[in-house]
């Protein structure tokens, strides 16, 4: 499928179509890879299957309604808005004087799509809802959540778009994320940017020379930002973070910037490219400020594109002689943890584009990584995959979309030294070795939460070796709780049970 972004259409092919993406598989790293080349990698159907990620829920809601002046209505039954709720439990402990803006009073609307809506269509309530989100809040943008129910139905929310959008102010920007749209999560990512770069986008004006377009993941937290601010700013660089908390204005500018730059490649990775196709913004997808090798890069990378090389050079040289004496230390206190100088193992929980960036790290700090389970796989890091694999050598890898008895599973199996969880780990957590959380999410301000740039390096590393101090939690649980699986499960050879196995 050609890279170019067809904003002609209504929305984005789901990442299946687009890269050929999965999120059932077990085996070698370099089996993926080699299956994926050969145009074999298919999807595999799941005989038992516990949850299901959203691209609606998943990703969208909690997230673009913080945007500020603006209002987001989720044209769908009232139970498909509920998780937008959670963004105030997400933001509200971070405290105003690390950044976050004071007023979290956002606006989000649903048109509670009923039984007869169904039958004979709701584009009168979806126009309803746009009038009156004008009237009451006068914002800036409406962005329009489709859903399951509005997608079976057939919906024209486009048509209501172009007939409603003359008679109202604010720019309307319908998002395509009906979510039996595609089985993999980040199908919403592509979606919601296809949506922003057709809508929302101005041709810029001006370029501001010193702006990057940072598009950042729910799964770093607010440390990680003020870190990223931090870098830029003493290379002469700001960010344009989107899409918490963003202004409208935020969007309309993405066009000016200096370039793109990821935090997460495959979140990222639409955006980038249709900003570079319309607007004529450099990006690059590869590396991600995570570890201080990967950081060095980062910032290399940024100035190449922006010219600013030699003081890219200058704050490297300043910043290693901070950090690098922190990172030794982890390092030396790893190395001393087992006597026989083998290396502890840690199994990560990871979305694809931390496979390529969590892995590298762990090797970083001196302890490895036999497997990792990774959250979806597609074309869009095939190359990064395999500079992988020759990085730091093959490993297994689980392909799970939140399916907890396959990550209780390969946890038992493998017992690795460590293990980082995130929701829907069942009963992975009662061990008798270390365990702890791959990430804090956004709403989690303090120092020790971080993960990106130097400062998060050397926080997440010292968060990994805390977990090796203390295993009372979960030997607690583990001696007090009853296995949520029967030993048959974990008898089996691999943790998938797939439908043809089980006919």
């Amino acid at each position: 499928m050609s890279d170019r972004i067809d904003l002609k259409t209504s929305s984005c092919p789901n990442r299946e179509q687009r890269a050929n993406g999965v999120n059932v598989y077990y085996g070698k790293a370099s089996e993926i890879i080699r299956d994926a080349r050969a145009g074999s990698l298919q999807h595999q159907e799941r005989a038992f299957q516990q949850t299901s990620g959203c691209i609606l829920n998943f990703y969208l809601t909690v997230r673009i309604s913080t945007i500020r002046d603006a209002v987001m209505i989720v044209h769908a039954p009232v139970g498909c808005s509920s998780s937008a709720l959670g963004y105030r439990e997400l933001f509200q402990a971070v405290p105003t004087s690390l950044g976050r803006p004071e007023n979290l009073e956002f606006h989000w609307m649903t048109t509670n799509l009923n039984e007869r809506d169904v039958v004979y269509g709701a584009a009168d309530k979806l126009k309803y809802a746009i009038h009156e989100a004008e009237r009451r809040y006068k914002p800036k943008a409406i962005f329009i959540l489709a859903s399951c129910t509005s997608g079976v139905i057939g919906e024209d929310i486009d048509g209501v778009v172009a007939e409603t959008q003359p008679e109202v102010n604010a720019t309307i920007v319908p998002v395509h994320c009906e979510g039996s749209k595609s089985r993999l999560v980040q199908t919403g990512y592509d979606a919601f940017w296809h949506g922003v770069v057709k809508y929302l986008v101005k041709p810029p004006e001006k370029k501001q020379h010193d702006l990057v377009n940072i598009a950042s993941m729910l799964s770093y937290t607010w440390q990680d930002r003020i870190e990223i601010t931090r870098l830029l700013n003493k290379i002469g660089m700001r960010p344009n973070f989107i899409p918490e908390f963003a202004t409208v204005e935020q969007f309309e500018i993405l066009g000016e910037a200096a370039v793109t730059a990821p935090i997460c490649p495959t979140y990222t990775d639409y955006l980038s490219r249709g900003l570079e196709q319309e607007y004529g913004v450099p990006y690059f997808l590869y590396p991600s400020p995570i570890g201080i090798a990967h950081t060095d890069e980062w910032l290399r990378e940024i100035g190449r594109i922006t010219g600013r090389e030699k003081i890219v050079e200058k704050v490297i040289a300043e910043e290693h002689d901070e950090w690098l004496p922190q990172l030794e230390a982890i390092q030396k206190e790893f190395r001393s943890i087992n006597p026989d100088g083998e290396l502890l193992d840690v199994l990560g929980s990871l979305g694809q584009g931390r496979l390529l960036t969590q892995t590298p790290f762990f090797h970083e700090i001196g302890v490895k990584a036999t497997a990792a389970i990774c959250q979806d796989f597609d074309n869009l890091v095939l190359e990064e995959t395999e500079k992988l694999v020759e990085e730091v050598g093959d490993f297994d890898l689980l392909v799970n979309t939140f399916q907890a008895a396959e990550v209780a599973h390969i946890a038992k199996t493998r017992n690795p030294d460590i293990i980082l969880t995130c929701p829907f780990q069942g009963s992975a957590y009662k061990r008798e070795k270390g365990m702890t959380r791959i990430h804090a999410l956004r709403g989690d301000p303090r120092d020790w939460s971080g993960q990106a740039g130097y400062k998060g390096a050397i926080a997440c590393g010292n968060l990994l070796l805390q977990s090796t101090r203390n295993q009372s939690f979960q030997q607690t649980m583990l001696a007090n709780t009853e296995d949520t699986y029967t030993e048959w499960w974990y008898q089996q050879p691999k943790p998938l049970y797939l439908k043809e196995e089980a006919a």
